[in-house]
This record gives structure tokens, sequence and C-alpha cells, in this order.
């Protein structure tokens, strides 16, 4: 469109001169400043509009949200449990009808109990959360010894909905579940077995634990308990130490006479099967001896009821066979004899005994 800017001076000529008295005019067209004027008295329609526009984008903003890797977005309408939104882009309600509470289920959290952290620099006041640490690990054990058990709990949240809406304040129920736990595993073993066995009352809390949690349905899974170093209290470490160092001596000084028990026990015990052993041999010997000279008797008194005289005589030499030899030189002398005879050599081939054994055995 193409302006007549020549029509356009004219008119404005024209209407200068009505203003000032002279001749018809031709109204003016309205100004800028004259509309500014106007708008400046007209607020509130203004104010409403950008009311509006900011009640807007409130709404609009509140309609998509993003949800981390590591979580779950657990919606609610109207207060009431709907669905979990997954990770990433996700779109719901304004806000008023849905809200949105994002719960971490991948990385484990952590409760402690009786490990002190929280020192300030002169590290000799502590904080209330310190104190309760320190006095949830004092335990008593089964032997009823007082026993300082400090441990970590780590856990995972597996089940949003659950840990959102049925249990009310979950930490502080795990928390006092696991005190619970701890103590009724450390109160099944004596003090040297919470000193020394923490592995075995870590797996057995864990299990405890869990049990707990599911039973509660509060969607807390048990990553792991972590067994801290355990000892007694500070008051009474000396006499613990010396409770500790008198048992150990006992458990040497038993294990010493075991030595000596396991040396001495089995040498008699083989000593005394020795014995045994030959006394049993010497008395089959005895035994068996026995029977031969019976049985050696019995033939003799055969023989002797068969031929009386001929049974005597052997028996006569048989005896002198054995007594002679044994009785050194050897002289006979005829006692009617008054003179003194030369001696007869008994020992030679030719002696009158050895011949008469011989005639004795051709006999036979």
């Amino acid at each position: 469109m193409n302006w007549d800017w020549e029509k356009l001076r004219d008119n404005q000529q024209k209407y200068e001169k009505k203003q000032s008295g002279g001749g018809p005019g031709i109204p003016r067209p309205p100004q800028m400043d004259e509309l500014l004027n106007k708008f400046k008295g007209f607020k509130f329609p203004g104010i409403f509009v950008v009311g509006l526009i900011l009640l807007g984008l409130l709404f609009g903003s509140s309609t998509f949200f993003t949800v981390d890797r590591n979580e779950v977005g657990v919606v609610q309408r109207f207060g009431k449990y709907n669905r979990l939104a997954q990770p990433g882009l996700n779109f719901k309600l304004p806000t008023g009808i849905e809200k949105v509470t994002k719960v971490n289920v991948k990385t484990p959290e952590t409760e402690e109990f009786g490990v002190e952290t929280n020192y300030n620099n002169n590290n000799k006041y502590r904080t209330t959360a310190d104190i309760s640490r320190q006095d949830s690990s004092l335990m008593l054990t089964g032997d009823l010894n007082v026993a300082v058990v400090p441990w970590i709990v780590q856990y995972r949240r597996s089940d949003p909905k659950a840990y959102l809406f049925n249990v009310k304040n979950v930490k502080k129920f795990l928390r006092n579940m696991s005190e619970s736990t701890m103590r009724t595993v450390v109160g099944d073993r004596s003090i040297n077995e919470v000193i020394s066995s923490r592995a075995e009352i870590a797996l057995a809390a864990k299990a405890m634990l869990q049990k707990e949690m599911d039973q509660a349905k509060t969607g807390i899974s048990i990553v792991n308990i972590e067994m801290k170093k355990t000892n007694v209290p500070q008051p009474v470490q000396a006499s613990f130490n010396q409770v500790n160092q008198a048992i150990q001596e006992k458990e040497q000084t038993i294990y010493k006479a075991r030595e000596e028990y396991n040396k001495a026990v089995p040498l008699a015990r083989g000593e005394a099967k020795r014995l045994i052993l030959d006394a049993e041999g010497y008395a089959i010997d005895r035994v068996n001896r026995a029977q031969g000279d019976a049985t050696k008797f019995q033939a003799i008194y055969q023989a002797y009821s068969e031929a009386k005289d001929v049974t005597m005589k052997r028996m006569y030499l048989e005896a002198m066979q054995k007594i002679i030899p044994k009785l050194g030189p050897k002289y006979i002398i005829d006692s009617d004899q008054k003179n003194l005879l030369p001696f007869l050599n008994m020992g030679g081939n030719g002696s009158p005994l050895i011949s008469l054994n011989k005639s004795l055995q051709k006999s036979e």
C-alpha cells in the first residue's frame, strides 16, 4: 500500500487551522503517546493476563519430569499410589493432581552402629548421634560379659512402593531391627566367639535381619553387614587382658600335660601288652612241656609194664649216662682188694662203660 504523503500533509494543515479557529477541520488520527496514557490507567486486565501466562507455564512444566538411571519414580494421584516411572523422560498430570517421588533403587545406603565418625578437632566432644551409636554397640554376651560390637549395615531399596507406603519411618525401623538382631546373635555366643568369629556373626545377623525386613514388607534388601573390631569396654580392658593371659597359660599347661600323657600312656599300654603276650607264651610253653612230660611218662610206664627188668636197667644206664660225665675223673677200686690196683682209664674208647652202652644199644 502506497501512502499519499501530499494528501496527508494537506489534512494535517487543515486540522491545525481548525484547532486555531480557521475553517472546517478534518479529525486528527490518535497519537502514540495518547494511546500509552490510556493503557496506563488500565492495570487489572494486564496483571490477570500475566498471571494466566505464569500459571500456564507452571502447569506445563509440571507435566513432564526426568528419572535418573539409578532411580525409579513413584507416581501418586491425589496422594494414592498410581504407577512407577522408569528412568528417562516421563509425563504426568499437573501439580496438585499427580506427585512424583524419586527413589534410588541401585545405590546401597549405609547405617552405622557404634562407629564414631563425627569428632571435632580436639577429639573430646561427641555429637548426639555418636553417643547413640556408642550405646547401641554395648551388648551382653552369652557368658555374661559386656562387649563393644560396632557394625555397619548396607541395604538397598528393592521395592520402592513398599519402601514408601508400608512402614512409617523406614530408616528408624531398620536401625531398631538391626540392633535387636545383633543383640540376639551376640547373646547366643561367648565373648571369645564374639571377638574371634566376626564373619560368622555377620552372616547370621544378615540372614535374620533380612527375614525381619521381609516380614514387615519394608521393601529393603540387606546387601551386607560388616563387623568392625570387637572388644570389651575400655574400663575393663586391662582385667580382660589378664583373664585372657591366664586362659592361655591354662591351655598351654593342659597342652603340655596332654603331650606327656600321649607319650606315657601308649608306652605303658605297649609294655603291658608285651608282658601279657610273654605270659601267654610262657603259659603255652609250660602246658606243652607238661603235656610232653606226661606223654613221656606214660610211654615209660607202658614199657615198664611190658618188660620191667630191661626197662629198669635202661633207666639206670640213661641216668648214669647223664650223671657220670658231670663227675670229672673217675677211678674204680675193688673193695676187697687189699693192694692198690692200676688206675683204670674210663675216658678211652676201650672203656667198659662205653662198651656196655654200645652193647645195650645193639640189644634194643
